[in-house]
């Protein structure tokens, strides 16, 4: 789960030089990181691709998933600056629990994270963390590599995955909620809401599934009666592992209430339920569920 972070977009990747991350593994203390020298590789990176998620689900042991989850807040604390990590929640209800859920943000692409990952393989620490408290915890880790839609870059109220960069900014409902002039609520109560659809294969579902949604978001973002604190964070469409895949993960500052209050709300607005009824002919499977984003998760 844990790499270095990479620099911002038309800028060369920086390992920082000697520096050390110092976490407990139940009464031992576990170098993670420790290095002496700028990584060479890193620096043959150029910002020529397109960026990409990764989604890690880690199924945990039930026994061990409070632990696991103190241990990964440890090291975010401490390694936030050198991570391309931008969402750790769990699921609530809807899905397998205890399944630790973890989206990286790679600007560079496939190259940026191959890089980072063979640095990774160097660290004799990370391999023994792996070893000693990673495997024998973890019952089975999934990787994805998603894309971002078009359409999250041309809505200024749809953030994307790379706001969440800055660990300090304000979640995007807040946003909205000032806007309607009632920033009285705080965000101890947010949910994200994970919505995926598995489509049919073909080379041209994925397009018809994004023309569709986009011509349908609007009326669904500016329905009356929808909550304040709920927005759209993002919407990934899968590039390697399960195919023809497309996740929304929208934001519920009010928690379920919000979702509630939203979702009766969508049901007015007539251009969205004519998109749904278009999507409904391209999906094979359709699956909701409720997250609870981590105290440390950049994006909570």
């Amino acid at each position: 789960m844990l790499a270095a972070r990479a620099g911002t977009a038309g800028h060369h990747t920086t390992i920082v030089a000697r520096r050390r991350l110092l976490c407990v593994v139940g009464h031992h203390y576990c170098a993670l990181f420790s290095s002496s020298s700028t990584a060479s590789s890193s620096s043959t990176i150029i910002a020529t691709t397109t960026p990409i998620v990764e989604l890690q689900e880690i199924h945990v042991k039930p026994s061990q998933m409070k632990t696991y989850m103190e241990m990964t807040e440890r090291a975010v604390q401490v390694c936030f600056p050198f991570l391309p990590l931008r969402l750790v929640s769990t699921p609530d209800t809807g899905d397998d629990l205890f399944v630790a859920t973890q989206a990286l943000y790679y600007q560079n692409g496939h190259a940026e994270r191959n890089d980072l990952r063979a640095e990774l393989q160097k660290e004799k620490a990370w391999t023994a963390y792996m070893d000693n408290w990673v495997l024998p915890n973890v019952t089975r880790m999934q990787s994805s590599i998603f894309v971002e839609a078009p359409l999250v870059a041309q809505y200024d109220t749809v953030p994307g995955l790379a706001s969440a960069a800055d660990a300090n900014a304000e979640p995007a409902w807040t946003y909205n909620d000032k806007q309607n002039n009632n920033n009285t609520n705080n965000n101890s109560n947010c949910i994200l809401e994970l919505r995926r659809y598995k489509l049919q294969l073909g080379y041209d579902t994925v397009p018809k599934f994004l023309e569709f949604y986009g011509n349908g978001l609007p009326s669904k973002l500016d329905a009356p009666g929808t909550d304040p604190t709920t927005s759209l964070v993002t919407l990934l469409y899968s590039d390697v592992g399960r195919l023809n895949e497309v996740i929304e993960v929208w934001q519920h500052g009010n928690g379920t209430s919000a979702m509630e209050r939203s979702r009766m709300a969508a049901r007015g607005a007539q251009e969205w339920r004519s998109a749904i009824a278009s999507i409904a002919g391209l999906a094979i499977e359709f699956r909701s569920s409720i997250h609870k984003p981590a105290s440390f998760s950049p994006l909570r």
